[in-house]
């Protein structure tokens, strides 16, 4: 069975509160409250569980607050298991506050914890090894306090000196910095690719003159922009694929089972269009639910069947 690696830097206690009719400096009444142990690479790990791909999840976590945390990975034993390699830091892991009013999502993300340089030597040599032990590496999400920019490529040259396979999901900073590495696979969204370099990128055109201008050297470029759809500039061939049609609940989660989804298939060697395909099913699947999991196999079919793949 497959193993893949997931790092996350700075998880999150997922709080969703979902109201109808959000009114700004009044009280307002939950129609229903949800508390998830998340974080971007761990939300994606859930996903490569459930499609049957083995999990080491890494990074750092809150001593505090754990507990959520700690129930997910004994929960998650089939259909493959999430292994808990995370580094214990001293203080609470963030909570972050998700505010859904009729599938609009508005975030308030905490800080959380500050790392030290143990916990960051720590996080590195567990890394080192781990990483050379999986199929691929995915680091995702934001950075913690401590953490700076040359914590960050150090990170990434670790991993990439024992496993060349290493996809990120990040943005700001850090996606530029990912941008100048020969990345197996990285997924930003149009508006995170012109928030970190100022250029458009809404368009196929536009995309491929900003990967040239930095000079990317990425095997996979997966780019999502919502309800357009998604843009995947693979080596030989780039393909645009469509949504399909869902109601949305929650957009959280959805970037997360993309990027999952795509490695896996990808790990699995499918056929380009059935990668691709299933991907934006599953991702459409992520903002018609709270939480996150794949559709079951008739419900996949169903959106599969409403996803249209050409080429670009």
């Amino acid at each position: 069975m497959k193993k893949v690696l997931c790092i996350t830097l700075n998880p999150a206690l997922d709080m969703t509160i979902a109201v109808d009719g959000l009114k700004i400096g009044e009280v307002n009444r939950a129609t229903s409250t949800q508390l998830d142990a998340a974080g971007k690479a761990l939300n994606s790990a859930q996903i490569l569980a459930d499609l049957g791909i083995d999990c080491v999840a890494s990074g750092f976590l809150g001593q505090q607050n754990q507990a959520n945390f700690v129930q997910l990975f004994a929960d998650r034993c089939t259909p493959a298991a999430i292994e808990d390699q995370f580094v214990r830091v001293d203080g609470n892991t963030r909570t972050n506050i998700k505010l859904v009013d009729h599938g609009t999502t508005t975030d308030v993300n905490g800080k959380g914890f500050w790392v030290t340089d143990a916990d960051k030597t720590k996080l590195l040599q567990k890394v080192d090894q781990l990483a050379a032990a999986c199929d691929a590496v995915l680091i995702a999400g934001s950075l913690p306090q401590g953490f700076g920019m040359d914590d960050f490529h150090q990170l990434i040259n670790v991993v990439m000196a024992v496993n060349p396979k290493l996809a990120v999901d990040v943005s700001g900073e850090a996606l530029k910095a990912a941008m100048s590495y020969p990345l197996w696979l990285i997924k930003p969204n149009s508006d995170e690719l012109t928030e970190a370099f100022g250029m458009a990128c809404q368009t196929a055109d536009e995309q491929r003159a900003l990967l040239t201008a930095v000079g990317a050297s990425i095997e996979h470029v997966v780019i999502s922009m919502g309800e357009k759809g998604v843009h995947w500039y693979a080596p030989h061939a780039a393909y645009h694929a469509t949504t399909p049609k869902v109601t949305v609940k929650s957009t959280v989660g959805a970037g997360d089972t993309l990027v999952a989804a795509m490695i896996q298939g990808l790990l699995n060697a499918d056929e380009d269009a059935h990668v691709l395909t299933q991907a934006v099913a599953l991702s459409a699947h992520a903002v018609s639910i709270v939480g996150f999991g794949v559709a079951d196999p008739e419900r996949l079919a169903t959106l599969m069947a409403q996803v249209q793949i050409n080429r670009i």
